[in-house]
């Protein structure tokens, strides 16, 4: 196949500073190398942290800023090498688009702990020396071994958040060996949540939601959660002491740990997935020793294991509660996402992007 020096004209929406709203941007991608593979973006998701970016709440945004981490679409174009991929083929694009290949983390296939990944946006890129811009856009050029396989069997535009959402949820259910055997809890209904229940319920678990919202109770058993807790109920939280072999906390704004670790059995891991803009509080030292619980964290996952997710998300019938909104929506999709007004995650429709 002949691979032309420039792919097409890019168009995208992009922040240009931490007040201004995302606008139209034209830029263009990189070549096209021998193991790369170009998508048509068909839909991307609206994860939170493309909302911290643009506006430079980790302080750590160059700009300007294409979001966008939850990418799928259809293969355009592929390099000479690319052997996995075809055009015409469904595939999609996560957090990650490059890391060394040859770090101990790297070897094991968890990319995402890579000292010198590059990540879909806001990310120094080894190719070019420029900054990468991600999913919001109309086409993208990543290599081959960060390109994923998606299933035509689900709602294509619901499993673009399972590219960050899904994979931030599933990887730490399955390293902590969540099963049949196992009481879990989910802290926090939304984008995360939400499909953290989906996921541990596939999983055989029981499943606890809790949530400071009682209008969410009906909607987590929906979702898949055995029981819903009222985490603001002294009593309701009470019933469940020492209960838990493993929390997954999705909440991304910053809260007293203590009330959920004293939930843990002994052993047991409260394993943290929000990113709130500040810290949490310390926790109390002694819900930890005394019973040896744990907290930790956990970030996306590497490029096998998030085929792995896909996988089973295609055999589980499992996709994100989403809705789809025009690009032009993008800045109100964000203001109603600060307020949590979505259930439960936004998707752009990339056919809406056009040049004025």
């Amino acid at each position: 196949m002949m691979i032309e020096k420039f792919m097409r004209k890019t168009v995208g929406y992009a922040a240009h500073s931490a007040t201004s709203k995302l606008e139209l941007f034209e830029f263009r991608r990189r070549d096209i190398g021998k193991k790369d593979v170009q998508l048509e973006i068909l839909y991307c998701g609206v994860c939170h942290s493309d909302l911290h970016t643009a506006r430079n709440e980790w302080q750590n945004s160059i700009y300007p800023v294409v979001p966008g981490h939850e990418i799928v679409g259809r293969v355009t174009q592929v390099g000479s090498e690319v052997s996995g991929f075809k055009v015409g083929d469904l595939a999609g694009v996560g957090c990650l688009v490059d890391s060394c290949r040859v770090c101990p983390d790297c070897l094991d296939g968890l990319e995402q702990y890579c000292d010198h990944e590059t990540f879909t946006y806001n990310s120094p890129d080894q190719h070019t020396g420029k900054m990468t811009y991600g999913g919001y856009s109309s086409h993208i050029v990543v290599d081959e071994h960060f390109v994923l396989h998606i299933s035509d069997k689900l709602e294509l535009a619901a499993v673009a958040p399972l590219l960050c959402a899904g994979i931030t949820t599933y990887s730490p259910l399955r390293h902590w060996n969540v099963g049949s055997n196992s009481k879990v809890a989910i802290v926090g209904l939304g984008g995360l949540g939400h499909m953290a229940v989906k996921l541990a319920h596939a999983m055989g678990a029981h499943v606890v939601l809790f949530t400071t919202s009682p209008e969410k109770i009906a909607d987590a058993k929906r979702l898949g959660a055995d029981e819903v807790v009222l985490s603001k109920n002294p009593d309701e939280m009470k019933v469940h002491r020492k209960s838990f072999d493993f929390i997954l906390n999705t909440v991304a704004a910053s809260h007293n740990l203590d009330v959920f670790t004293e939930l843990l059995k002994r052993d047991g891991t409260m394993c943290l997935n929000g990113v709130p803009a500040f810290p949490h509080q310390s926790p109390s030292i002694f819900n930890l020793i005394f019973k040896r619980r744990q907290i930790a964290g956990s970030l996306i996952g590497g490029i096998k294991e998030t085929q792995e997710m896909l996988d089973f998300c295609a055999e589980h019938q499992i996709t994100s509660d989403i809705e789809i909104i025009p690009i032009q929506q993008i800045n109100t999709a964000y203001e109603r996402m600060l307020k949590g007004d979505v259930k439960y995650r936004f998707v752009i429709d990339m056919a809406t992007l056009k040049l004025d």
